[in-house]
């Protein structure tokens, strides 16, 4: 028997395309359309119901980029229409694109109530079935002109058409059909009934009968159907299918819990404003879908985004919580946004499962037990803990399936975190979290699957998303044709939590993955838009500074403290998380627009703190000097979280050196600065060792080509270190005041260095300024050192993880771009060196032999400064930026992680009446940190403290709390509610005593102490 199957095949797609999809609306009529434009903002929508409009005809250019147009449809059902399904055919010019990366609409009634979105996939509007016939249509639909961002059809492409003021004001689209049409029912059944078997036929085995089976009865079918009747005959062949469909799946058939999705960016190639309609849309069409569809359930996460739409479009929020309510629509995730995982520090990471969680509790009464981050950049080995501490028991996530190199070996597992804590995690083998419900998708998800034999149930995300849409009521129609047919797997709608509840169940000794969940792509999104994750870094440490001091006044002085006002930066914090903003990949408009709101940020933080201190010193008049010290460890004699008088600090004077260039030299450190401004040596006085490698030198930038494959903003790829150079010419060298500063120029840009040693510190602080003006290049700042070690330390929530220094395996090759948060730490077992900074997170560590009489092994850290890819922004971190590193030799990882905080909490100096400012909490054990200092949520006046172990070692330790009762300290979870089962600390005479486990995280919560008869 010979296969005919792509003779088959061909027939079928040519019968679909230019026959049975066209006989799906057999009569048309076609609809009036008038236009109103505007070239600036959004305006409301009573504002778009009331302009005034002109007549368009369908093939006119409208839409500058980025504008809004009002179109008016108007038109009326013929009589002789009556008792026939109708709807109405709404293209506002689409093309062949993804929905949600070109035009977009949403229509409404003439009262403004929103009734649908519209997009390219999904542009029918449903008018009555049946309709009576002489129905008055009357709709006004905000048409969004998003501009397509490729050029040419090519991605990758620079182009200035991501930035409003840029953009120009060409017509991005012309206006498609409007029209009412008949919808033939039969006909579109038959069309899903053969898309679902012709996309079945293509993945069944060529010696298997069913495949035989499936391609006769599809023969059979396009027989049967009279090409110049198909509305006449299409019922005769869905007759010829009913066998083939009706046949029940194998017993052993894979299990596919279908979720309906729209992953939205929460800012990717649109700006934020964006966001907030493309929610609204997509939203109002799953309102409608699950009206229509009683087994359809739909999933949404991120609160930021159910908060966009009561704000700005309550009345399709009304519609959510109903279908909420209903147990059909599922708030999902419990974060405020998808947010990447990588760089946010610990208290942002578990403020987005705080604020997440309580949007949904408080709005809905939902306890979300499940991560969702489908497309979030890789997961750092923190997470676990943090998802556990915040009541969640699941991960779903998708990501990883983009790795380039390794394929990861679980679909459902255990994923174990750097202090132990596992989460139950899935990762969909469908390897989309834009399942579109085809037959290759669905084949792909059961032969990918990892876990046969011991499961055999996964989940897949359903509908169109990046840019928003959603599932469609094809592929509704196609779940229910897979629901159980044989061949394929089996196919229910089904919320994650059922699903994680049933794959629990069925994997009781699931496979372990221990440490971070490590993507082997995106690598560069750890440096790009060098100024927005300024912007993150700066305001996560001032909102701890904010907290710590606000709460300090409260209880110390009276201060009001400012609930409502940290509340909206934080969540505002938490937005610029998300997993396109943060990591840099989003068009122009999203930086620069992130670039201003950190600025309105820092300055709303700066006057709470300074308000604060300032009731906490007194009248500035009082003219004494006090040293306020924000990080959680003592500083030059002043107590973490206290103020005191300290004698002056400063820097020790640089001296000539013989061969050229500088000495520093404090009696701990001597450092040797050459006549090109690099460091050449950095001698531990103490240890007696030195610190740079022979013959090599620190402080050594490094420029590459940056060029990757694709993904421009995203990706370095590893070819990049096969050519450079390093920059050694120096334009200027000399000393300004107790700094040896260093200029150098190159290609159009200049940096100038300044580099100073602290008296009585072991540490040399590098600050960094870059004029950056090059293009498509990767800046370095190197520091080669002579320690030998197969392994290093990188910060990491709420801890830090080891990496190799090794290139053993494809998988330590990998991760030759990685994330640190404050700190690297590369060590000996007597004897390290840290390498911290202000602002960087991506960096990579190699480790190289040196032979002859300078043998050994030079490891060599080295901090990523700068890129300049070109897209989606073209102008990429052009400008004025500005880096703090530092180098602390003899350093051990508790110092690293001492001095990582100093560099991101400085010291602030007011002058008051005030002799000192006693801490609220003192630690007596520098290896426990207090991440947060803060009082409750639920403004009761407890007090939170945050605590967790941060050198990866038991600890035993003694928390001193002024003004409340630490003998009825709570443990919490981060919401900031009792946990069931665990017993409170010992608390006595104003302290708690603790015992931890390496990296543990606790939470307390304690009430005002009372003092004289009232708290």
């Amino acid at each position: 028997m010979h296969d005919d199957r792509a003779l088959v095949e061909a027939r079928l797609e040519r019968v679909l395309r230019e026959r049975l999809r066209p006989a799906v609306h057999p009569l048309t009529t076609p609809l009036t359309a008038e236009i109103w434009s505007t070239e600036g903002e959004p305006v409301s929508v009573n504002e778009g119901l009331t302009a005034p409009t002109r007549p368009i005809a369908a093939g006119t250019p409208w839409g500058t980029p980025w504008g809004t147009s009002w179109f008016k449809v108007t038109g009326t059902v013929p009589e002789s229409w009556a008792g026939r399904t109708v709807e109405a055919i709404l293209d506002l010019g689409f093309t062949p694109r993804t929905p949600g990366f070109q035009c977009e609409g949403l229509v409404h009634e003439p009262d403004g109530t929103p009734v649908k979105g519209l997009h390219p996939r999904n542009h029918s509007l449903r008018i009555g079935s049946p309709v009576a016939g002489g129905e008055r249509i009357h709709w006004r639909i905000e048409a969004a002109s998003n501009p397509d961002l490729e050029v040419d059809g090519l991605p990758f492409q620079p182009t200035h058409l991501g930035d409003k003021a840029t953009a120009g004001n060409a017509p991005q689209y012309a206006l498609g059909e409007l029209r009412l049409a008949v919808f033939d029912e039969t006909v579109w059944n038959l069309v899903m009934d053969l898309e679902v078997l012709g996309e079945l036929m293509a993945q069944l085995p060529v010696e298997g009968a069913r495949r035989w089976e499936v391609l006769r009865a599809v023969g059979r079918a396009l027989d049967v159907v009279d090409l110049e009747n198909v509305n006449g005959t299409a019922e005769a062949a869905r007759d010829e299918l009913v066998d083939v469909l009706a046949a029940p799946a194998e017993h052993s058939a894979h299990r596919i819990s279908a979720v309906g999705h729209a992953h939205i960016d929460s800012a990717w190639l649109w700006p934020l404003r964006e966001t907030v309609r493309k929610v609204a849309r997509t939203t109002a069409n799953m309102a409608m879908l699950l009206d229509d569809e009683p087994e359809f359930v739909f999933v949404m996460s991120q609160a930021q985004q159910f908060a966009w739409i009561k704000e700005h479009r309550p009345q399709v929020y009304a519609k959510v919580k109903k279908a909420v309510a209903e147990g059909r629509f599922v708030p999902a995730g419990g974060m405020w946004v998808e947010s990447d995982t990588n760089m946010p520090g610990s208290e942002a990471m578990a403020r987005q499962f705080v604020h997440g969680k309580r949007f949904f509790l408080d709005e809905f009464g939902i306890e979300n037990e499940e991560a969702w981050l489908p497309d979030t950049f890789g997961f750092a080995a923190g997470l676990p803990q943090i998802i556990k501490a915040a009541g969640v028991r699941w991960l779903l996530t998708q990501k990883i399936s983009w790795s380039t190199t390794n394929s990861f070996p679980h679909h459902t597992f255990w994923w174990e975190g750097v202090d132990g804590t596992r989460v139950f995690t899935h990762f969909p083998p469908v390897d989309t979290y834009n399942c579109e419900m085809t037959g290759a998708q669905l084949a792909h998800a059961s032969r990918n699957f990892k876990e046969k034999g011991t499961a055999r149930r996964s989940l897949a995300p359903v509908g169109y998303g990046d840019g928003g849409g959603g599932t469609t009521r094809e592929m509704v129609a196609k779940a229910a044709r897979l629901r159980n047919l044989e061949g394929a797997p089996m196919v229910r709608w089904e919320a994650p939590a059922d699903f994680f509840v049933k794959a629990e169940a069925e994997t009781p000794d699931p496979p372990v993955w221990v440490g971070e969940l490590y993507l082997e792509l995106h690598r560069a999104t750890l440096t790009s838009q060098a100024q927005t994750k300024r912007g993150n870094r700066r305001s996560e440490h001032l909102l701890a500074e904010a907290e710590l001091w606000a709460t300090t006044a409260a209880v110390q002085a009276g201060f009001p403290y400012p609930y409502e006002q940290l509340d909206r930066i934080w969540k505002t914090v938490l937005l610029h998380q998300f997993h396109d903003i943060l990591p840099g990949s989003s068009i122009a408009w999203v930086h620069r627009e992130a670039r201003e709101t950190y600025a309105r940020l820092a300055d709303a933080l700066e006057d709470i703190i300074v308000g604060a201190q300032r009731a906490l010193a007194g009248d500035p008049a009082g003219g004494k000097e006090l040293v306020f010290n924000a990080a959680p460890h003592t500083r030059r004699g002043v107590p973490a979280g206290g103020a005191s008088a300290v004698p002056a600090d400063g820097n020790v004077p640089p001296a000539a050196r013989d061969s050229g260039g500088y000495v520093l030299d404090n009696g701990l450190l001597r450092v040797e600065i050459d006549e090109h401004g690099l460091v050449v040596s950095v001698y531990d006085l103490a240890a007696g060792r030195e610190a740079i490698a022979p013959g090599q030198a620190a402080n050594l930038l490094q420029l590459h080509p940056d060029f990757p494959n694709q993904w421009d903003a995203w990706d370095v790829d590893a070819f990049y270190r096969h050519t450079g150079s390093d920059l050694t010419s120096v334009t200027a060298l000399g000393v300004e005041g107790t700094s040896v500063r260093v200029v150098r120029v190159f290609g159009r840009s200049r940096i100038t260095q300044w580099l100073s040693l602290p008296k009585d510190v072991r540490r040399l602080d590098i600050d960094t300024e870059v004029d950056w003006h090059e293009r498509e290049k990767f800046l370095k700042l190197a520091f080669p050192l002579d320690v030998q070690t197969d392994q290093y330390a990188s910060e990491t929530q709420f801890g830090h993880i080891h990496r190799p220094t090794h290139k053993n395996t494809s998988w330590e090759w990998a991760k030759f771009e990685a994330c640190n948060h404050r700190f690297v730490h590369v060590s000996e077992p007597d004897w390290g060196v840290a390498v911290v900074n202000d602002a960087t997170y991506g960096h990579d560590v190699t480790r190289a032999v040196r032979t002859g009489t300078r043998a050994g092994v030079t490891t060599t850290v080295r901090a990523s400064l700068l890129r300049a890819p070109r897209y989606p922004d073209p102008e990429t971190d052009q400008g004025l930026h500005r880096f703090h590193h530092a180098l602390i030799p003899g350093a051990l990882i508790g110092d690293a992680v001492r001095e990582g905080y100093r560099a991101n909490l400085p010291e602030r100096r007011l002058t008051g009446t005030a002799a000192e400012v006693a801490p609220l909490v003192t630690v007596d054990n520098d290896a426990v940190v207090a991440s947060a200092v803060k009082l409750a949520d639920d403004r009761s006046g407890d007090l939170v403290v945050r605590l967790y172990e941060a050198n990866g070692s038991r600890a035993r330790v003694t928390v001193r709390i002024d003004g409340f009762s630490a003998d009825q300290a709570v443990p919490t979870d981060l919401l900031e509610r009792p946990l069931p089962g665990v017993e409170p600390p010992t608390g006595t005479n104003g302290a708690v005593t603790l015992t931890l486990r390496p990296f543990q995280l606790v939470t307390l919560r304690l009430p005002r102490a009372v003092r004289d008869g009232t708290r």
